[in-house]
């Protein structure tokens, strides 16, 4: 798989059925390995190992309503009491980081109400804190620790 920006981590990877997988170590399964598998892959490890982030404090692709759609956060970060406080949206190497990804994770946002939005394909990453208050965000130069963000 490509290289990432990210620091480099080992990984559980198997062949079946023809298809490459990887485990998913927060979801305790093998999924197939897709160029964004490999990015939300590799993002879960940087934020549990770099950033602090307990993997009992993440969930992959948790279903969130959206008017009457029903759709799918890449990685969603909790809280001690339960409640969201980071969304990453993955894409893969290949997709441009542009104003659409932002307007994707901006709509799960309007149901979570998350301060931190994360987007990221792997090369390039960028998190926004929300203030609700002024209704504005602005663009951190790191992503924050987890102890940062609760």
């Amino acid at each position: 798989m490509q290289k990432l920006n990210l620091p480099f981590y080992q990984f559980r990877i198997r062949e079946k059925d023809g298809q490459n997988e990887i485990f998913d170590a927060i979801r305790h399964k093998f999924v197939v390995l897709t160029p964004e598998e490999w990015v939300r892959q590799n993002f879960i490890r940087y934020l549990s190992e770099e950033k602090n982030i307990p993997e009992i404090m993440m969930a992959v692709e948790k279903a969130l309503s959206l008017n009457t759609l029903t759709k799918r956060s890449d990685i969603l970060i909790f809280g001690s009491s339960g409640k969201p406080l980071m969304i990453v949206e993955c894409k893969a190497p290949e997709v441009k980081i542009d104003q659409k990804v932002f307007e994707q994770i901006s709509r799960y946002n309007l149901a979570l109400k998350v301060n931190y939005l994360v987007v990221t394909n792997g090369l390039e990453h960028y998190c926004a804190k929300i203030d609700f208050i002024t209704g504005s965000y602005s663009f951190l130069e790191n992503i924050p620790d987890y102890k940062e963000i609760t």
